[in-house]
């Protein structure tokens, strides 16, 4: 009896009896596939082999100085319901997949399991790889009487050679057994040229001295490698990547299928026959020539158009350069803000060879992220498309965002009230004390309302005299990085105080032009409740004035006719809940 089982990578677990082989994973570029591993029986399986099985075994892995690993898959398997913590050289490996089936009607189980060995096998490079403490002795003695005790382990290499034509290497998984015949159907191909195309197996339990209509087709056609792999002994105890035979009841080995297959072709089909091993599939791996696009992504400005909103226009490219075919439509772009998530769109037309497609989005930047930050765009993040090159489709761009300038505290500006609650204001001192202040590079712009300010209208001249609007009144400073329109926005108080007035006491009412009224100065639509008395030096009442009469020229307020030069005595009540009451004289010059 001889099972057969073929094996593949999944990125999560999975437990499944008699899944059907289907596309797993496909790879683009200049590609190519390899794999190693070894068994851990000590002779062919069978009636009369001795029931022992070890428990390590290793195998070398040479590749050459020009290739690159793309990814590892670690596959090991067995009689049995599993072992899925083994060790590979000094790491520990846990199974994140497990595939399973049973052979009836003895109701005997056998299990394969998975782990993605990438970053182990990039890091180690060429080696000897160990296999250990894989451990089925306890398991075997049940399978031994019907020739079914069997386990191994191999790794399958997917690697870059900048050498190879553009290839895509295809990686079908499933768990089918065959009893008599099994067709297995693989899709998503993509030929263009059938030259160097190869179909990879691994595979358990083969018997090199058994072979009973035992057959492996190709799109019906018989595929063999003799000597190593007969047309009619196909899965025999042989590795065929190192001409190798005497791998007991495995095989690691591949076949070329250039003239079964044909460009255009988008599917092959594989069919197997055995009549009397229990064989199971669990993995295929093609390699083709195809025409693949190559989607890269530069981002080509980051421009601040609101830098106090947070703001940006990013302008970038998607690029089908190194390609042998048209990038699609609709091929996904994601746009992310250090590791956020941010914007979600598509390429908005089909990109041909050489071409490319430039676009512009709008970005609101987070405020918790200010102010370095990455801006990261990403094309076909979900490797939907296969690509020549997966490996170069993202662009970063770091930022600094300027935050705005540091807000001061001003003082607040107070003057005399001249009247209508207005005032002379000199803005001078206050726009000179910031330009020490800030950079050279800040610029200041003076607003009398928030809303002039954020519409940029009647803006106010510092270098000029400035009267007041209300009372009190706030002035906006808009505080600006030339450079990257970033602001602030600083404010400043302008107070208006009745100062007390100011008497002039000489006056001329001649006829002269000359000093002809009473003048007294801060008093008129200043104190506008005020009251003026004027006495001559008898004490008799000779002029009463408030804020709706004129000032006195000198004439008496009853006969209206003028009075004599001399001294005269005034007392003006302001009617002000800080300025009290004065007195004085004047004199009136004829």
């Amino acid at each position: 009896m001889r099972v057969f089982l073929l094996l593949l990578a999944f990125s999560c677990f999975l437990e499944t009896k008699g899944q059907d082989v289907q596309l797993f994973k496909q790879f683009g570029g200049r590609i190519d596939f390899t794999m190693i591993g070894n068994t851990l029986n000590t002779a062919e399986n069978g009636f009369f082999s001795p029931c022992v099985i070890n428990t390590v075994s290793s195998a070398t892995l040479t590749l050459q100085p020009t290739d690159t690993i793309r990814a590892a898959y670690l596959y090991w398997a067995g009689s049995g319901a599993g072992d899925f913590q083994v060790r590979l050289n000094d790491s520990i490996i846990n199974s994140t997949r497990v595939f399973r089936d049973t052979l009836q009607p003895q109701n005997l189980e056998f299990f394969s399991a998975f782990a993605e060995v990438t970053d182990q096998i990039k890091e180690e490079g060429n080696t000897t790889y160990t296999l250990s403490e894989f451990d089925l002795t306890s398991v075997i003695p049940t399978y031994c009487p019907n020739g079914t005790n069997f386990g191994g382990w191999a790794i399958v290499i997917v690697y870059k050679d900048d050498t190879l034509p553009l290839n895509q290497v295809n990686v079908y998984d499933g768990l089918q057994h065959v009893p008599t015949a099994l067709t297995i159907q693989l899709n998503n191909l993509n030929v263009i040229d059938n030259d160097d195309a190869k179909i990879g197996f691994v595979a358990w339990e083969g018997d090199a001295g058994l072979s009973v209509n035992e057959s492996l087709r190709v799109n019906g056609n018989l595929i063999s490698n003799p000597p190593l792999n007969p047309a009619t002994n196909a899965f025999n105890g042989t590795n065929s990547f190192t001409n190798q035979s005497g791998v007991f009841n495995m095989d690691i080995d591949f076949y070329n299928i250039q003239n079964n297959i044909a460009i255009g072709d988008n599917s092959a089909t594989v069919s197997l026959t055995s009549g009397q091993d229990f064989v199971m599939v669990n993995t295929i791996v093609t390699k083709l020539n195809s025409q693949l696009p190559d989607a890269t992504v530069t981002i080509d400005n980051v421009t601040i158009t609101n830098c106090n909103d947070r703001i940006v226009d990013v302008d970038f490219t998607i690029h089908n350069q190194n390609s042998t075919d048209a990038l699609p439509i609709n091929t996904e772009v994601t746009v992310y803000i250090n590791d956020a998530l941010t914007e979600s769109l598509s390429t908005l037309n089909e990109i041909p060879i050489g071409g490319s497609e430039s676009r512009t989005i709008t970005l609101t930047i987070p405020e918790n992220v200010l102010p370095d930050f990455d801006i990261r765009i990403v094309v076909d993040e979900q490797d939907l498309i296969l690509e020549s090159d997966e490996n170069n489709n993202v662009d970063v761009e770091s930022i600094n965002y300027p935050p705005p300038p540091d807000i001061i505290q001003l003082n607040s500006i107070t003057v005399c009230n001249k009247g209508f609650d207005t005032g002379d204001f000199d803005l001078t001192q206050t726009a000179d004390f910031l330009r020490q202040q800030y950079a050279s590079d800040v610029v200041f712009r003076w607003y009398p309302s928030q809303d002039d300010l954020m519409n940029d209208t009647n803006e106010i001249d510092p270098s000029f005299t400035y009267n007041n609007i209300s009372r009190p009144q706030t002035i906006y400073i808009k505080t600006e990085h030339s450079a990257t329109g970033c602001f602030s926005i600083n404010t400043m108080i302008l107070e208006i105080e009745n100062c007390p007035p100011t008497v002039y006491n000489l006056f001329s009412p001649n006829g002269d032009g000359a000093n002809e009224e009473f003048v007294i100065e801060g008093l008129k639509n200043v104190y506008v409740n005020y009251q003026l008395r004027i006495y001559n030096r008898y004490g008799s009442l000779v002029y009463r004035g408030n804020n709706d009469t004129p000032n006195w020229k000198g004439t008496h307020l009853n006969t209206n006719k003028r009075l004599p030069e001399g001294t005269y005595f005034y007392a003006l009540e302001l009617n002000d809940t800080v300025n009290k009451p004065i007195t004085g004289w004047v004199y009136l010059n004829r």
